[in-house]
């Protein structure tokens, strides 16, 4: 139980793109451009470092190669969405995709103890790690058609852009390297990772982030598809299965026992009724009683009955707060049903975290956020701060630098059987990420 706050509930019964050679001749008065939503301009230095940066001839190379493997990039993209990556499942995508970027010429190539792809790119100095890093995972189960289809130039497939297109556009930043024969200060890791989605929980970045791993000084996630969205902070939740037991009986003969069903229905009833003193004041926080469950007829007391339900909130303390508010819902509501028992034992009741994300405060000036937002504008696009849910929230939370980025192309219908990607600028994910890298890792002489 979250003990960090503690709220009382009354013990009564309630109710219930520009391509990259026009991107270049782009000048400072634009990389100026004010983010969208986060409130801050590009500072100068940055400005002058992108500068920098882009006039180099191989930087304009990599940029130019990227228009060049569209073609390629689609059949990649067909072939990898073609394999399953279930939650808890991703170890087929994994091997292929480790054996793609073995092909792409990375000779240090691993899978680690949680199922994360990991290639290394050597840099010149090796004194700094960047980690670039797309999830395998997709949101749907073993058994779902995954097969390509075409609908005009929308390409329809289960996971085809969240996030296998992410995938996709590491690979193409690899070959864009390759081919301009850039070399970078720093080591650049390639991270196929597991356990983005749903009760993944971030199982994999967890584990390249635990007490003991090789350390990773900055981390750029690819994730989503609007090329001006940089997500700079993380939303936080809190997931909890819920579960009450009882004896269960029969409902005419057993009448009088406590009834999980009833349990459950008050607990629900009476956190949504406080959840407000939470919601409704401060930053955003919100709730979603996802599932339910339970139960063996219509005529028998259930034995259990149990919910899963999700909080989430972009200020750590404000989770807390509505996570206290369920807690006192699920005690009071069984404290209530077991006092009107006419018989039998007592209700108990489960309380299981099966999801935690931290909450995350980016930092709008730090040199990573302000480097995406010059290489952003670099490419034509007006930088977009959010804050959002991704593998980014587990390095924020603990002081490391991190953003998640575009992964190039127009998508839809997420997390849909009708989900599909689009190649509409699809160039601008990998080119993003070929000019944050770059101004992150260092580019070598």
């Amino acid at each position: 139980m979250n003990k960090s706050s503690t709220f009382s509930l009354p013990a009564v019964s309630l109710p219930a793109v520009v391509c990259s050679v026009l991107a270049l001749t782009v000048g400072a008065a634009q990389l100026n451009l004010q983010a969208a939503e986060g409130d801050t301009a590009v500072m100068p230095k940055y400005t002058a470092e992108m500068e920098a940066l882009t006039t180099d001839s191989r930087v304009q190379a990599a940029l130019d190669y990227v228009l060049t493997i569209e073609d390629q990039s689609r059949a990649e993209l067909i072939e990898l969405t073609e394999i399953p990556a279930p939650p808890f499942k991703e170890e087929i995508r994994a091997a292929h995709f480790a054996k793609m970027l073995r092909a792409r010429g990375l000779k240090d190539v691993s899978i680690d103890g949680a199922g994360n792809v990991i290639g290394r790119r050597p840099g010149k100095s090796g004194d700094k790690v960047v980690a670039y890093a797309a999830h395998l995972d997709t949101v749907f189960p073993e058994g779902t058609d995954v097969t390509v289809k075409f609908e005009g130039e929308k390409m329809v497939s289960p996971g085809i852009g969240d996030n296998t297109r992410g995938l996709v556009t590491l690979l193409e930043v690899i070959s864009a390297f390759d081919s301009a024969g850039i070399e970078t200060e720093a080591d650049v890791l390639f991270i196929g990772n597991v356990g983005e989605e749903g009760l993944g929980d971030l199982r994999g970045v967890k584990y390249l982030f635990r007490d003991g791993a090789e350390k990773i000084d900055t981390f750029i996630a690819v994730d989503g598809g609007n090329a001006e969205r940089i997500v700079y902070g993380g939303v936080g939740s809190h997931r909890y299965r819920v579960t009450f037991r009882g004896p269960g009986g029969h409902s005419w003969g057993a009448f009088g026992l406590a009834n999980p069903q009833h349990a459950l229905g008050r607990a629900i009833a009476l956190f949504d009724e406080h959840a407000p003193s939470v919601t409704s004041v401060g930053e955003k926080t919100s709730y979603n009683v996802g599932r339910i469950g339970g139960g063996t007829s219509i005529n028998s007391i259930p034995f259990e009955a149990w919910m899963e339900i999700d909080m989430r909130s972009g200020n750590q303390g404000k989770l807390d707060d509505i996570d206290a508010v369920l807690q006192s819902a699920i005690q009071t509501a069984l404290e209530q049903e077991n006092e009107g028992r006419l018989d039998g034992p007592p209700l108990t009741v489960d309380v299981d975290r099966v999801g935690t994300r931290p909450a995350a405060k980016g930092d709008a000036s730090s040199a990573l956020v302000q480097r995406a937002m010059a290489a952003t504008t670099a490419l034509g696009v007006a930088p977009s701060l959010q804050i959002s849910s991704t593998d980014s929230n587990l390095p924020i939370s603990k002081g490391i630098p991190a953003v998640t980025m575009s992964r190039g192309g127009k998508s839809g219908k997420a997390h849909s059987l009708h989900e599909w990607w689009q190649p509409i600028d699809a160039h601008l994910g990998p080119q993003i990420g070929i000019l944050t890298i770059l101004a992150e890792a260092g580019l070598a002489d």
